[in-house]
């Protein structure tokens, strides 16, 4: 029982050291996402020049993308002219960081790691890129030039008023961003009470002498495994406060959300083993680079003594101000929850059952569809995508699926991964080769 209470008291410290920096970035991301036309970076990323990887790798920085919503994206990004070095650099850059993992950075672990941690993706992020252009040597065969993709989402969003993409804003920043990193948020923060209440305090002494290997050992867990970048925070703060060198918790917070199993195998199979070499190349090389020079060069105190200053007040008391922010947090989870209860009432064409939905074992007719959205002279076809794990991959797929010939519309369920494409002559081939080239598989 006394350990439940230390896990409890652990993870309720943290949430509230970390509530009000959390809620002002998802408002920004939301800022973002509502404000900045998608096509607009996919504009400055094109050719094999260090100016594309340049601007990939700050475009991707502040972006505030998971390491499985950054995949759909990049490949989008590829589909409408992006170089490779490009891509890899924005594929690097962005699941590190983001405008909500940034101030949740500053919240729990200091200035110092809140300003080295994007300087460390943006640099690891150009180096990955310039090497994939170098090793292209510039000549882009036919087979291998990007196909230019329609992009409407911004012509759509240029008639919406400003209230409108306020409201936008508030939508993908405290509803989706919420759906997609709720749970991994949980989850790091349970881990994190975990660790703090059960690992002895000792545990990382081990290593005190030998650095390099502490790193290794943290590359091994970190690079295989699915983590956000702002779910690793309190992993993080935990693991250093049982020892681990500030040097090595670096390494976790860049090589744990720029990679993973997923983005591996979407690497190696949209852009091939030689550029997957190279990406993996430049997060190991660039964490370990970044976790060494921390731990050799610059002062252990930039480093530590906000972290024990973060610990003492872990006990203290928290305010008004952050119980309320972390309130309002655990609203928008269990809103998420509530999102999720929901949709199991649900059929698969994600209609609630009711008057227009009316659904047997393998078929499913809705009149409001049928009345609305899908003319009687045109078909409506469904296809299974797999591997969608957030918003930014259902919204890359619809818009994949949407470039498609003969597509009028398409509507993707994200939890059952169920496409209702509508429109006249589609190819079925058309619409997988436009979903595979994203990184997703696709079944009719």
């Amino acid at each position: 029982m006394e350990y439940l209470l230390n896990v409890v008291s652990a993870v309720l410290g943290i949430i509230n050291e970390m509530s009000p920096y959390l809620l002002l970035g998802f408002l920004l991301a939301g800022v973002m996402h509502a404000f900045i036309p998608d096509g607009w970076y996919a504009k400055y990323l094109s050719g094999n020049t260090f100016r594309s990887v340049l601007n990939a790798a700050i475009f991707g920085v502040p972006l505030p993308l998971c390491s499985c919503g950054v995949i759909p994206t990049a490949m989008s990004l590829r589909r409408e002219g992006a170089s490779k070095g490009a891509v890899v650099s924005f594929l690097i850059a962005t699941p590190q960081t983001g405008v909500d993992s940034i101030f949740a950075t500053y919240s729990l672990m200091g200035l110092p790691f809140a300003v080295v941690r994007p300087i460390a993706a943006l640099f690891t992020a150009i180096i990955g890129g310039t090497f994939v252009n170098v090793s292209e040597k510039g000549d882009l065969s036919m087979d291998e030039t990007p196909r230019q993709v329609e992009s409407r989402t911004w012509s759509e969003q240029k008639h919406l008023s400003f209230g409108q993409r306020c409201l936008e804003a508030l939508k993908f920043g405290f509803v989706e961003m919420m759906e997609d990193i709720g749970k991994w948020l949980v989850v790091g923060l349970i881990v994190a009470g975990l660790i703090t209440a059960l690992v002895p305090d000792s545990f990382f002494a081990i290593f005190k002498d030998n650095t390099l290997l502490s790193m290794l050992l943290v590359l091994c867990v970190s690079v295989p495994m699915y983590i956000c970048a702002t779910g690793s925070i309190p992993i993080a703060v935990a693991l250093m406060m049982k020892g681990l060198t500030s040097g090595a918790a670096l390494v976790m917070l860049m090589a744990g959300p720029a990679c993973n199993v997923a983005s591996i195998l979407v690497v190696n199979k949209v852009l091939g083993k030689q550029t997957l070499a190279l990406y993996l190349a430049a997060i190991i090389g660039g964490s370990i680079l970044f976790g060494v020079g921390i731990d050799y060069l610059l002062p252990r105190e930039w480093f530590t003594d906000h972290l024990m200053s973060t610990h003492a007040c872990c006990h203290d008391v928290a305010g008004w101000f952050e119980w309320t922010c972390t309130g309002v947090l655990a609203l928008l989870l269990l809103n998420v929850l509530r999102m999720r209860l929901m949709h199991k009432s649900a059929c698969h064409c994600g209609h609630e059952h009711g008057d227009h939905c009316h659904c047997h074992d393998e078929a499913c007719t809705c009149s409001a569809d049928t009345a609305h959205d899908a003319p009687i002279a045109h078909s409506t076809r469904t296809y299974t995508v797999k591997g969608m794990n957030c918003n930014h991959c259902r919204t890359n797929v619809e818009k994949a699926v949407r470039s498609v010939k003969g597509v009028e519309s398409v509507t993707v369920d994200l939890p059952t991964g169920v496409a209702t494409v509508t429109g006249e002559g589609i190819d079925d081939e058309a619409v997988k080769k436009a979903v595979e080239s994203i990184g997703f598989d696709l079944e009719k």
